[in-house]
């Protein structure tokens, strides 16, 4: 499982690694061409939740639910966060829309994928949910820990610990089912 978790996190690393250097070096600076790499990593992402998603249902049907629970708080506030930003690139709304809403598909791409897989003669728990893992461990060493690591509000930076603790509480109900 270990390894399955080290190419999750190595896959978004080469990803990001790809999009940085595809930016640098592409002539990538135009805000429409930046918001298209958005919603690209916004397909990779929502897929690999729709395999996650799968896995978890795999394991378990209250551990499916959980799951889903926890990407949908999640999801949320970033596809409203993606909406904005294909507005400040220039989409008008209806695209914009249209485009996030077509990313947001992919999540039922990846869990009919990760139903398909399950099939196979392999345990795709097994390698599904620490792949999922490994990319959500990259995600949040390389943007979120840093972001909140300096942090000088009081109220945000308790925010992010009261988040990070009911995260931790979900792991907690999860492994209890």
């Amino acid at each position: 499982m270990f390894s399955y978790l080290i190419l999750g996190f190595c896959t978004f690393f080469i990803l990001e690694q790809f999009i940085n250097w595809c930016h640098d070096h592409c002539g990538i600076h135009d805000k429409k061409l930046v918001t298209y790499l958005v919603i690209f990593s916004d397909f990779i992402h929502n897929l690999i939740d729709g395999l996650a998603i799968a896995g978890s249902f795999i394991i378990g049907f209250e551990i499916g639910v959980v799951t889903i629970v926890a990407i949908g708080l999640h999801e949320i506030p970033q596809e409203i966060g993606d909406f904005g930003v294909l507005l400040y690139g220039g989409f008008q709304r209806k695209k914009a829309l249209l485009l996030n809403y077509a990313s947001v598909v992919t999540v039922i791409v990846g869990g009919v994928t990760g139903y398909f897989l399950s099939n196979l003669k392999i345990d795709a728990a097994v390698l599904l949910l620490p792949f999922a893992a490994g990319n959500f461990i990259y995600i949040a060493a390389s943007d979120l820990i840093p972001d909140i690591k300096h942090g000088e509000n009081i109220g945000r930076n308790l925010v992010h610990f009261f988040t990070f603790i009911t995260g931790i509480l979900f792991m907690l109900i999860i492994k209890s089912l």
